[in-house]
């Protein structure tokens, strides 16, 4: 394995990147990724290498969102109270706002594991290979969940 500095440079804007995806906070997406890199760097001695380096970094993010969910140490954001004002207009911003926010509930009613697919490839950016090692899976199954969770959400929209 390259030097953790080295892992940490490269990788580090996709974990925090995948969090926020997964949690939709970025204070709390910060916190993840620091504490995902903090885990690594201790269990650097167990990486066996059966996956690439990027998918056992989404993994240890991943389970430690788990663990704050069940925890239910979710934290509130304050980021809309400081939001600064935009030049867009209100309606615009609120159209945008609305569109954005549908499309969140709609995901987030998709059963599992349609639901983490989807995001794991649209916000995490992560290849199907990459997904279908996080599940333990091949990469074919990744694609078919993915192409099933895009047909729900098409469907949930008509």
């Amino acid at each position: 394995m390259e030097p953790f500095e080295d892992v940490y440079d490269r990788y580090f804007r996709d974990v925090l990147q995948f969090a926020y995806s997964m949690c939709g906070d970025r204070y709390l997406a910060e916190e993840i990724a620091q504490e995902t890199f903090f885990k690594a760097l201790r269990q650097m001695s167990s990486f066996r290498g059966e996956c690439s380096v990027k998918s056992w970094l989404f993994q240890i993010a991943r389970n430690d969102y788990l663990s704050r969910c069940r925890k239910g140490k979710r934290l509130t954001s304050l980021e809309d109270a400081t939001e600064p004002v935009q030049s867009e207009s209100l309606e615009e911003r609120l159209l945008d706002q609305e569109s954005a926010m549908e499309l969140h509930r709609r995901l987030h009613r998709l059963p599992e594991p349609y639901r983490e697919v989807f995001s794991l490839r649209v916000f995490g950016e992560l290849s199907f290979a990459d997904i279908g090692d996080l599940f333990d899976k091949s990469d074919s199954w990744a694609r078919v969940t993915f192409y099933r969770a895009r047909c729900k959400l098409k469907e949930e929209s008509t």
